[in-house]
């Protein structure tokens, strides 16, 4: 499946547009992940486990994204927009991402 972030696909033409199409991935953070993320914000670096997370929990919303395309019969998903939040009480411990975007077929 053909996903891009631009309104198109270069060389190839939109021949119908089939609707929105969405993937969600929420992702719980642990105890010890967030205490090493503190130390790390503390004194400067990266925080490996939460960027892991990041990327399975953006990997995961595309995947359902994807298979709802599919669903419809689409070729392509054009204008994808990824969005991030943090959820959760007020120790935010939960990761979201969505993937959005519009299904087309393509000529």
């Amino acid at each position: 499946m053909i996903t891009t972030t631009t309104d198109g696909v270069d060389g190839r033409t939109i021949t119908g547009y089939l609707g929105l199409v969405s993937g969600d991935a929420v992702m719980g953070t642990n105890l010890f992940r967030d205490m090493f993320a503190g130390i790390r914000d503390l004194i400067g670096g990266r925080s490996g486990s939460y960027e892991k997370e990041l990327r399975k929990a953006k990997g995961m919303a595309i995947e359902d994204m994807i298979a709802e395309a599919q669903e419809l019969g689409a070729d392509a998903i054009v204008g994808v927009d990824l969005d991030y939040e943090a959820i959760g009480g007020n120790d935010k411990s939960m990761l979201m991402v969505s993937a959005n975007g519009t299904a087309v077929k393509l000529g």
